[in-house]
C-alpha cells in the first residue's frame, strides 16, 4: 500500500507545477447509471486517487496555489446511518486524514462554500485566484445528472474573470515515472496475473469454452488479489479469434490444433498488470505456428533489450518494423501481395499504472510514442503477428520497467519460451 507522506509528496509536485495565484479542484466521481436504478460499480477517477489514496465517491481535493501560501482540503462524505446500512461505511475524516495525509478534512457539502471563498473576488481567502485548474475529463460524473462540464459552465458564470486550465496533463506527466511503492502495487498484480494464467492452464484442451478459461483466471486473480478484479475485460481468444486484436466475448469453443491467445492482467491497489501469452491448445505448435511464434518472440525481445533510458516508444516500434519487414519474408510468413502492416497492425508497447493504457496529456493523445523513455516509467512490450488467411494469430507481451541503464521485466516468470510451453502443457495433461 502506498504510504501517506507519499500522496502528500505528490501533491507539492504538483502544486509547483501550478501557476501562481491559482487553484486546483479534482473530483473522485460517483456511480453512473447502468439501466433503470440500476449502476455500475463505482470506480474512482484515477487522477484524484493518484493525489489522495481515497477511493470513494463524492470526494473532492482542492489545492491553492497563492503568494506566500499553500492549502490542501479534502472533502469526504459525513456519517450517514441509513446509506451506510444500505451501501456500507465510508471512511471518517480522521481515517481519510490518515489515508491521504491532507490534514484539512471537511465533508463534502462544506465544498461549494469553500470554492466560492476561494474564487469570490468579494471574499478572496486566499487573495485573488487568477486561474483554476479542473480534470476535463468529459466523462467523469461528479454528483448526481453532473458531469464536469456542467460544474466548468457553473464556475464560468459565476467568476468570468477566473481562467480554467487542464489540471489532466500536470497529474498524467507526475503518474509516468514510477515510485518504488507503486512499482511493488505492479508487481504484486503481476504475481496474481501468473497464478491466474496457471489457473486457466490447467483446464486448457480442446473442447472447452473460453469463458471457462476466463472464469479460471478470474476465480484465481480474485483469490489472490482480495478480490480487486481485472485490469481490463479478460482477452480469451481461440482458433480464428486470436486475429482479432480485442477479440469480445470469450464464447466459442477451443479447437483442436488451434491457438489460444490470452490478453489479462490482474490489478493491486488500481495498479494493473497487462500481460499476454500464446499457447497452442493440443499441447504443440504446428510447424507454421512455431515460425510465427519464435519470430514474435524474438521482437518481444529485442523491445526488451533496445528500451532503456533517451529511447522513444516510437523507436521500439519501428524497430519491429524492421524486424519483420527482413524477416517475415524470409521465414515464408508474408503471402504474395501481404504487407507488414497487414499482418501487424498495433504499437509494441503503451505506458502502464493506474490504467491498464497510462495516459500522457490527454486519453486520446498520441504524443507518448516520441517521449524519451525515464529511470522509472513502466510500459508494455507487446509485438504480435495475426494471420486471417492461416486462421491464428499470436502475442507475447510483457510489463517493462525502465532503469538507469535499460530494462527490467517485471513479468519474467510468467514462461514464454515455446519449448517451456509446450513442455509446460504436456506436463499437466499427465
Amino acid at each position: 500500500m502506498i504510504k501517506a507522506s507519499e500522496y502528500s509528496e505528490r501533491r507539492e509536485k504538483l502544486i509547483n507545477m501550478m501557476e501562481p495565484q491559482s487553484a486546483m479542484v479534482l473530483f473522485s466521481g460517483v456511480e453512473k447509471c447502468k439501466s433503470a436504478d440500476e449502476d455500475y460499480p463505482f470506480e474512482v477517477a484515477r487522477n484524484f486517487y493518484y493525489l489522495t489514496g481515497i477511493d470513494q465517491p463524492d470526494s473532492m481535493l482542492l489545492l491553492i496555489n497563492v503568494e506566500g501560501e499553500r492549502k490542501e482540503f479534502l472533502f469526504v462524505s459525513p456519517f450517514d446511518e441509513r446509506k451506510e446500512k444500505w451501501y456500507g461505511r465510508r471512511l471518517t475524516l480522521e481515517e481519510a486524514e490518515a489515508r491521504s495525509g491532507v490534514h484539512n478534512v471537511l465533508v463534502n457539502f462544506s465544498f461549494q462554500g469553500k470554492l466560492d471563498a476561494t474564487l469570490s473576488p468579494s471574499i478572496s481567502q486566499f487573495g485573488d485566484i487568477a486561474s483554476l485548474y479542473v480534470d476535463l475529463d468529459r466523462e467523469l460524473k461528479i454528483a448526481d445528472d453532473t458531469y464536469i462540464d456542467d460544474f466548468l459552465s457553473t464556475i464560468k458564470s459565476a467568476y468570468q474573470s477566473v481562467n480554467i486550465l487542464n489540471a489532466y496533463p500536470l497529474v498524467t506527466q507526475l503518474r509516468l515515472r514510477k515510485s518504488v511503492g507503486e512499482i511493488q502495487e505492479l508487481r504484486s498484480a503481476i504475481k496474481s496475473t501468473h497464478l491466474g494464467i496457471n489457473a486457466a492452464l490447467k483446464i486448457l484442451a480442446p473442447g472447452r469454452k473460453e469463458y471457462e478459461l476466463a472464469d479460471a483466471f478470474r476465480h484465481a486473480i480474485n483469490d489472490s488479489n482480495g478480490y480487486q478484479g481485472e485490469s481490463f475485460n479478460t482477452i480469451m481468444a481461440s482458433g480464428v479469434h486470436t486475429t482479432c486484436l480485442h477479440y469480445p466475448k470469450p464464447v466459442d469453443t477451443v479447437p483442436e490444433g488451434g491457438l489460444v491467445l490470452m490478453d489479462l492482467g490482474a490489478r493491486n491497489g488500481y495498479y494493473c498488470a497487462d500481460v499476454s501469452r500464446t499457447y497452442p491448445a493440443s499441447g504443440k505448435f504446428t510447424p507454421e505456428q512455431r515460425a510465427a511464434y519464435d519470430l514474435v518472440l524474438e521482437a518481444n525481445k529485442m523491445t526488451a533489450d533496445l528500451a532503456k533510458p533517451g529511447v522513444t516508444i516510437e523507436e521500439l516500434q519501428n524497430a519491429v518494423i524492421a524486424l519483420y519487414e527482413r524477416e517475415l519474408p524470409r521465414r515464408g510468413l508474408l503471402a504474395e501481395g501481404e504487407k507488414v502492416e497487414d499482418v501487424y497492425f498495433h504499437s509494441v508497447s503503451h505506458f502502464i499504472g493506474l490504467d491498464t493504457h497510462d495516459p500522457y496529456l490527454s486519453p486520446s493523445d498520441r504524443s507518448y510514442r516520441k517521449i524519451p523513455l525515464e529511470a522509472g516509467m513502466v510500459i508494455s512490450d507487446e509485438p504480435g503477428l495475426y494471420f486471417s488467411r492461416l486462421g491464428f494469430g499470436i502475442r507475447i507481451e510483457d510489463d517493462l520497467l525502465i532503469t538507469e541503464h535499460g530494462s527490467d521485466i517485471l513479468t519474467r516468470d510468467i514462461p514464454k519460451e515455446a519449448d517451456q510451453i509446450e513442455h509446460l502443457l504436456q506436463t499437466q495433461k499427465k
